[in-house]
This record gives C-alpha cells, structure tokens and sequence, in this order.
C-alpha cells in the first residue's frame, strides 16, 4: 500500500485548505499592494463635466501620479487634480496657469501674467477668458507663496480661480499624466509649453 495514500481522503483536504490559505495571502498582498500605489503613488480619477473640454471630456478616466511633486515643484502648464476648496469632498481637474511670486490679470478676454500675455495653444480659437469675482476685470493679483492660480480649459463652463481663488500646494492630489479611457485617446498627459520668457 502507498504509505502517502489515505483511505478517508484527509491528504487532499491538507492540499486544498493549503491552496485556500495560500490564495488568500495572495490577496491580501495584493489588496495591501494596491492599497499602497492608491494613497502614496498613484490614484485614478474620473473627469466629471465639461470643465476642461476639449482636451478632457465628461467620463475619460486618467491616472494621477502622487509623488512627482514630491521631486520637483507644479508648473505652469500641467494638469492637475486638487481637492475643491469649496468642497474637500470633491476633486477637481483644472491647469496650472500662474505660479507663486507671478503677478496674474484678465484683462480684454486674456490672461497675463507680470504683464505679459500667455500664449495658450490648448484653447480653441477665440475663446475668451472673462473675468470672475476673485480675478477681476483688469485687476492685478499676486499669487502668494505655494499657492497656484488655476483654470479649466473650457472658460465659459469653468469654476476655478477666477471665483474663487488660489489652490494650495497642501490641496494640490498630483498631476494628470496618463489616460486610459476612452481607448482611442489612450496614451500620456504632455503639459503645455510657453516661452522661456512667460
């Protein structure tokens, strides 16, 4: 007789609760994995509403990186996700347009910045960029330390710091860096480019 061979079955129900056991440690490595990308590293967001149409659209889904500005400072240009100052609750996409220390103004449907006009190819041609009750017609506002002045690409349909407000470093989730839906669209998030002088 096989001496591994048990007549009641008892070495293939060791087998299978060992499998059981084994798969459930895998899943918690992998949940504890997961877990960790998604508070340190990096996190999935769903674009909701128009507010950054047309480069992004209601329901694309984007991968937020959450360590690069750990490595180096927001600039002008990124996309970015941030908590709502308004509403912590929520997040929101919008672009970095002015940095700490610039000077930023709307002024005749543009936006300058220390008095320079920016130049912003995303936009589609002609559209204005009107005032707001933050960042008034013509007004000049200083961006303070580790704060950000941010717009949605979609001017008419945006609510962003024209009405209220700077974005904080502290608020500042990560940067927008990859698409993954809808597939035709699939493929990394470039951040503008301006003049060295802007």
């Amino acid at each position: 007789m096989d001496p591994n061979f048990s007549p009641n079955g008892g070495s293939g129900q060791v087998s299978i609760r060992t499998h059981i056991i084994e798969f459930i440690q895998t899943l918690v490595v992998f949940a504890a994995i997961g877990t960790a990308v998604y508070l340190f590293i990096a996190q999935p967001h769903k674009v909701s509403g128009s507010s950054m149409y047309p480069n992004f659209k209601n329901n694309d889904y984007i991968i937020t990186n959450k360590i690069g500005y750990d490595f180096e400072k927001p600039q002008r240009g990124q996309v970015i996700v941030f908590k709502n100052p308004k509403d912590l609750s929520q997040d929101f996409i919008k672009r970095i347009i002015g940095l700490p220390g610039e000077k930023v103004k709307i002024q005749d449907g543009h936006v300058f910045i220390n008095d320079q006009q920016l130049p912003e190819p995303y936009l589609p041609d002609g559209l204005q960029t009107m005032a707001g009750a933050f960042a008034q017609e013509g007004q000049e506002i200083d961006i303070p330390p580790d704060n950000y002045f941010v717009l949605g690409d979609n001017r008419p349909a945006s609510s962003d710091s024209r009405e209220w407000g700077f974005v904080t470093r502290q608020e500042i989730i990560g940067q927008a860096f990859f698409r993954y839906w809808p597939q035709d669209e699939i493929g990394i998030i470039h951040p503008a480019h301006y003049p060295t002088n802007i």
